[in-house]
């Protein structure tokens, strides 16, 4: 290859990889150990990471950060919250600008550390990545069952799924196709579960969270699920209705709200309850799965003021309910 031919292929593989490219590229196009210093030395190229160069001597952008891992790497694929970001774009809020790069690499290897990434060994990496864009990433879908699944907590999983529905890059019945093909993802079942809810626009995981962690777990009193009403617009039903106390629980699923008509659907019936002299309040997830003796406590308070002579029960020793005896340490109750 000559001298000419050589400068177009390495022009072209920085203008595909946004400035970015590595000493074994640069061999494969016909470059020299010598070119490379030359180039090096006339400041058209700089080291970024060792065995990847960009093509200027100022501070690399996320995109180029993003190359030059990948590279170094090689074979790898932007993951977890980097391969969601590069998809979305800079306002992928879970990944500042300055934070780690997620990279994965194959099962079998072990990389050593480099500063500024985070390599991640991957099973099945060749089916999980799409290898044909710039930069090779995890398919988003992969992407955001990693995030969800390591997160502390029930409600930053949910959190991570809903901003990632949000971007309209992908949706929850992708995500949960994709769940159902991986073998091993903690919290498996539990995801599964949310992830339906959200594909068929039903919410019986967060029904069975509130059944669990609110209601029961602090003895609030039974009341009425699913109570058919009749109103302007046809049947409805309310999904928790203590009756006596004249108080109604919506459980509201939903990640977001599927469009105006819908949250002026819910805003009918809550005036609708309020017409007919009942209180409706409308939980979530956060207020059943991060917060359930908090809500229980005000629930509990509601029917009070509403003429319930019961009493809350805590739910654990940790339990900030005030009450008789707490249920077993740890109960479905208890803060997460």
């Amino acid at each position: 290859m000559d001298v000419d031919e050589f400068v177009e292929e390495l022009a072209a593989l920085l203008e595909r990889q946004s400035g970015v490219v590595s000493r074994r590229q640069i061999e494969e196009v016909g470059g020299r150990p010598s070119d490379i210093k030359r180039l090096v030395r006339r400041r058209e190229l700089a080291r970024l990471l060792p065995g990847v160069y960009v093509d200027h001597t100022g501070s690399p952008t996320w995109l180029q950060r993003a190359w030059a891992g990948v590279l170094h790497f090689w074979p790898a694929a932007l993951a977890g919250e980097s391969a969601i970001r590069v998809v979305t774009g800079p306002g992928w809020r879970h990944h500042p600008e300055d934070a780690p790069i997620e990279i994965a690499v194959p099962l079998q290897r072990n990389p050593r550390p480099v500063p500024g990434y985070r390599a991640r060994r991957t099973p099945h990496l060749d089916a999980r990545v799409q290898w044909q864009l710039g930069p090779p990433r995890l398919r988003i879908e992969e992407a955001v069952i990693d995030v969800a699944a390591r997160q502390e907590t029930e409600l930053l999983a949910i959190g991570r799924l809903a901003d990632a529905c949000q971007t309209r890059r992908t949706t929850a019945r992708r995500v949960l196709d994709r769940l159902e093909r991986r073998e091993r993802v903690r919290r498996r079942p539990w995801l599964s579960g949310v992830l339906g809810d959200i594909a068929e626009g039903t919410c019986s995981v967060l029904e069975h969270g509130y059944l669990e962690r609110v209601e029961r777990a602090h003895a609030l009193p039974r009341p009425r699920r699913q109570r058919p009403r009749e109103s302007d617009r046809g049947p409805q039903f309310r999904d928790v209705e203590f009756v006596e106390h004249a108080l109604v629980v919506e459980l509201d699923g939903r990640l977001f709200h599927d469009s105006a008509g819908q949250r002026d659907v819910d805003l009918d019936r809550d005036l609708d309850d309020a017409v007919d002299g009942r209180l409706s309040v409308r939980l979530g997830w956060g207020q059943v799965f991060d917060r359930p003796c908090r809500t229980a406590t005000k629930l509990g308070l509601l029917l009070q003021q509403r003429g319930w002579a019961g009493q809350l029960r805590p739910c654990s020793e940790a339990c900030p309910v005030q009450g008789g005896d707490p249920g077993p340490s740890g109960g479905p109750g208890s803060p997460p």
